[in-house]
């Protein structure tokens, strides 16, 4: 495909993990949270976010873990999004090109990069006025559900158990 055949855009379920996710990212009804809607575009998944000034870590920019923090959402989705699986962030390589300034929309997007059955490396970038501001590298390991509650310390949620590694 070239770069200018135009690609399908799915919306992806913002409520996937049920209308009471404790995500921060995802979540539509977390009270401080990013609230991101995505959408898979062939082999990306992206999404838009507008970053206001409660994000600010000096004046006017976007704080860097935050900015992180966005990143690791995206590559998230993009595992949820490719492969119908969650995952668990393992390792972060990152680079802020460029400060994300607060009222400019930024456009992020992932891709799989490399995969394994249990772990998949995801590239997401951050633009802002379709200029570069961030390159990442994200390592999400897969687990199965009783890798999942061990992580988490208790049991998975049902509205997340069809996504572990090895369900249906």
């Amino acid at each position: 495909m070239s770069d200018t055949e135009p690609v399908d855009t799915e919306p992806l379920d913002p409520e996937i993990f049920g209308p009471e996710s404790p995500c921060f990212g995802c979540s539509p009804s977390h009270p401080i949270g990013f609230h991101l809607k995505f959408s898979r575009e062939g082999e990306l998944v992206t999404t838009r976010f507008l970053p206001d000034e409660r994000l600010q870590g000096p004046p006017g920019v976007m704080h860097g873990g935050l900015v992180t923090t966005l990143a690791d959402e995206i590559a998230a989705w993009t595992v949820i999004g490719q492969k119908s699986r969650f995952g668990f962030t393992a390792a972060i390589n990152a680079k802020l090109h460029r400060p994300i300034r607060i009222g400019t929309e930024v456009a992020g997007r992932g891709r799989i990069a490399k995969e394994t059955p249990r772990v998949l490396t995801i590239e997401v970038t951050l633009a802002q006025l379709e200029e570069r501001v961030f390159t990442g590298e994200f390592t999400f390991v897969l687990l199965d559900q009783a890798g999942a509650e061990r992580l988490l310390g208790g049991p998975l949620p049902e509205t997340w158990a069809r996504f572990a590694r090895g369900a249906g």
